[in-house]
């Protein structure tokens, strides 16, 4: 269901805005997409786990809460961002 360190650090490389960067609003949701995608196949398979449910609900609203953030800072990032991670909006 996590994520493990060498996929955390290929999308750290992949999204990071300068070298070092862990901290960026595309950083912080691109790997948020990458956990909600993992929960997302294991609430398929167990949709009567409650607890993991409420766990998929805060991250899609934490990863929402950033995304308005980098919409609201600079429109041009956020487009580039949906794109390339696919997320509809």
């Amino acid at each position: 269901m996590s994520i493990t360190a060498e996929r955390k650090q290929e999308l750290i490389g992949a999204y990071a805005t300068k070298k070092g960067d862990t901290g960026s609003p595309e950083v912080q949701v691109a790997i948020l997409t990458e956990r909600i995608n993992n929960l997302s196949a294991h609430m398929q398979n167990n949709h009567k786990d409650i607890h993991s449910r409420r766990g998929l609900l805060k991250m899609v609203a934490q990863r929402r809460k950033l995304l308005d953030y980098l919409k609201g800072k600079e429109e041009a990032r956020y487009q580039d961002l949906i794109k390339r991670l696919n997320i509809r909006r």
